[in-house]
């Protein structure tokens, strides 16, 4: 296990009143990596230094520090410049990374899929290109580890114009991903069933709530990114209604830009959404910023006129979880307070789902004659089949629809049908 020392930097107020708690989600960002963190340092000064980017001094501290707690790792909380990071490598003799190198490197362990893989070698290849020390100098002299593994490591070993070659190829390879995606979006658009995406800072609960919905066994981990790649999966209510659901990556303050570029692709299905469910971690101290955070992320990504449910999560772990729990039944609650971990809510959650993904359709019940049968397989196209079965010389459907969209087909409605 690599020891690591972390670095912080403030440069004005609101850096300063914010330094403790970015410093905690480094710490464990670096434990999610593999890290033991020996230590945290803390600094403040007018304006960042374009050389080292801390104070020399604090430099020579950091120098004196690694080698008395026998650390390996300087870890920074904020965004280094190729210069930068090279001039502290050689102060320090060690190994510097950024945040962005941190959470790539974290990436790089937990992506599965063929396509998240492609994703995290682009915003590898993509950070790592302009710290290239001179050709076939890939960063070598830094050994493995934190930083410097995943699907990017031996190709960094190539020279820059590998490396492009290489970023041409990922690139042309996920628009592949992306059209593909664009067509399943387009193909679920044509039919009526409508998708609910769940957003949510990093380790907010997400992957509980889907499990707690879908009836799956997705991972569930308390680290930091434990989902990265996308899954979609069919939700359906006691009378058979349904909808699809998809679970997504966590976002975290600072979110590399590499990553929101390579993951574009992923990302781009929240914008389909008809709902989205806003997970927030009713536990952490920090939960407001963590919102702020990701109604930024949300904004950057173009979503807009989209209902969000917030889903505070977590409440199984508070003192007043009856008080909260009552909230849930005020009508029209675009706030929902659960425990995915234990059910609690859940009910008011779904209903709240439902009654935005639904709003103004109504079931109706249909028998058609086996002389007109032919129409049947269009129903799916603009309506949603609950059930259907064969009753003599009829078939009998039970749909749910737009009162708009029946109209064609009012000699096919029974009335007050309850047999189902």
């Amino acid at each position: 296990m690599e020891k690591a020392i972390l670095i912080n930097l403030a440069t004005n107020k609101k850096e300063k009143d914010t330094a403790e708690e970015s410093m905690l989600e480094l710490k464990g960002l670096a434990q999610a990596a593999g890290a033991e963190v020996v230590q945290e340092i803390f600094q403040a000064r007018p304006e960042i230094s374009p050389k080292y980017f801390i104070g020399k001094g604090k430099v020579s501290e950091i120098s004196f520090l690694k080698d008395e707690l026998q650390a390996n790792l300087i870890i920074f909380d904020n965004n280094l410049t190729p210069i930068q990071q090279r001039n502290l490598e050689d102060e320090i003799s060690g190994k510097i990374i950024d945040r962005t190198q941190l959470i790539l490197d974290i990436f790089a362990q937990r992506a599965r899929s063929k396509e998240g893989k492609l994703q995290v070698e682009l915003a590898q290849l993509n950070y790592f290109l302009p710290r290239l020390l001179g050709k076939g100098q890939a960063l070598s002299r830094l050994g493995g580890g934190i930083g410097t593994r995943g699907p990017g490591e031996k190709k960094l070993e190539e020279d820059r114009r590998r490396i492009q070659d290489r970023i041409s190829k990922i690139r042309k390879d996920i628009f592949k991903v992306q059209r593909r995606r664009a067509n399943q979006r387009k193909s679920r658009k044509k039919g009526p069933i409508p998708l609910v995406s769940l957003v949510g800072y990093t380790n907010a609960g997400k992957s509980t709530l889907f499990n707690c919905l879908s009836k799956e066994k997705m991972l569930t981990s308390s680290q930091l990114f434990a989902t990265l790649d996308p899954v979609l999966r069919r939700i359906t209510f006691s009378d058979g209604l349904y909808f699809f659901l998809s679970d997504t990556v966590g976002f975290i303050k600072k979110l590399p830009v590499e990553l929101i570029e390579a993951f574009k692709a992923t990302l781009e299905e929240i914008k389909e959404a008809d709902c989205i469910c806003h997970m927030i971690d009713t536990t952490s101290s920090h939960y407001d910023s963590q919102v702020e955070a990701v109604e930024n992320i949300l904004s950057e990504l173009g979503v807009v006129d989209i209902p969000i449910i917030k889903v505070f999560n977590k409440i199984d772990l508070l003192p007043n979880k009856t008080q909260l729990l009552k909230k849930n039944t005020r009508p029209n609650n675009m706030a929902v307070y659960v425990s995915a971990k234990t059910g609690d809510g859940i009910q008011a959650l779904k209903e709240n789902i439902r009654s935005i993904l639904f709003k103004g359709l109504k079931i109706y019940y249909l028998s058609i004659p086996r002389s007109d049968k032919k129409i049947i397989p269009s129903f799916p196209k603009w309506a949603i089949v609950l059930k259907s079965r064969e009753n003599g010389d009829y078939s009998e459907l039970k749909i749910m629809a737009d009162p708009k969209s029946v109209l064609n087909y009012l000699p096919y409605i029974k009335k007050g049908e309850k047999n189902w």
